[in-house]
């Protein structure tokens, strides 16, 4: 490369990174303004944002969605991170299928998932009357209803995160391991999950977070007991804006230092890794 060539290169990168900063700076404003703007309007009231915090329904609620959130999460981790690596790893009949399957909630309605859940697990549903008669687990309005209409909308994104992560792992570390003898379990645990595991941290986080925002699929299974966005809905609808902005500040604050928390996990390094 002549010096006339090296001298031209970074006002030809300037001219690719412009434009893209300045479709960057709408996208992130697009997501900046509104919450900005739902901040100050609750601020701008705190007599309501400081009773609507002390209000024991409220509170419930948000902690209702935080554990029924937390469960979905495991869950998913635990059914869809194994799914995740036969489709990164394995070649079978049907394949393609499985991940069309695995994607179809993210394009369904989530009513319309909410439906197709309360149909399976509702009091009339295919699995919600034998499991009621011989166990006496109920899914309708109940912690349980709501983890599984958590689980159908929020799976999908477990499942491809993690799919990503395995597939970011170079198969040749796994071919070196088993010429060195080691089993596919120890190939496994030794060398695929310590390559992997901040991909599938995210995965897991990425299901929470959408598990902890679900509206339209819990609401048709479970209005009772309320979930935080159940309640703010009742709220909007009972007492207008003021009492359901102050408890989506509430929420939003919530559920964002905690959503933080488990990136910064996700994205911790090891101390002299990165030397």
């Amino acid at each position: 490369m002549t010096q006339r060539t090296r001298r031209l290169q970074p006002s030809r990168q300037r001219r690719v990174t412009l434009p893209f900063a300045l479709l960057g700076a709408l996208f992130v404003a697009s997501i900046v303004v509104p919450l900005a703007v739902l901040s100050i309007d609750a601020l701008s009231a705190p007599g309501e944002l400081a009773r609507v915090a002390g209000d024991t329904e409220a509170q419930s609620a948000v902690l209702l969605s935080l554990e029924a959130a937390a469960i979905t999460a495991l869950t998913a981790g635990l059914l869809g991170i194994p799914l995740a690596w036969l489709l990164a790893r394995s070649e079978f009949p049907g394949k393609s299928l499985i991940q069309a399957v695995v994607d179809v909630p993210l394009t369904v309605p989530h009513v319309v998932a909410g439906m197709a859940v309360l149909f399976v697990y509702g009091r009339r549903g295919l699995l919600g009357v034998p499991l009621h008669h011989f166990f006496g687990l109920k899914f309708w309005g109940s912690l349980p209803g709501i983890v599984v209409a958590m689980l159908f909308v929020s799976a999908p994104y477990t499942v491809s995160a993690a799919r990503l992560a395995f597939e970011g792992v170079d198969p040749r570390l796994e071919r070196a391991a088993r010429s060195l003898g080691a089993g596919p379990w120890g190939v496994l645990w030794r060398v695929v999950l310590p390559l992997s595991w901040r991909g599938l941290l995210t995965a897991v986080t990425l299901s929470y977070a959408r598990a902890v925002s679900e509206f339209g699929a819990v609401v048709i299974i479970a209005y009772y007991p309320m979930t935080a966005p159940v309640k703010i809905y009742n709220l909007f609808l009972r007492f207008g804006l003021p009492e359901s902005l102050a408890l989506s500040f509430i929420v939003l604050v919530v559920s964002l230092l905690i959503f933080l928390v488990l990136r910064g996990l996700a994205g911790v390094r090891r101390f002299g890794a990165g030397k």
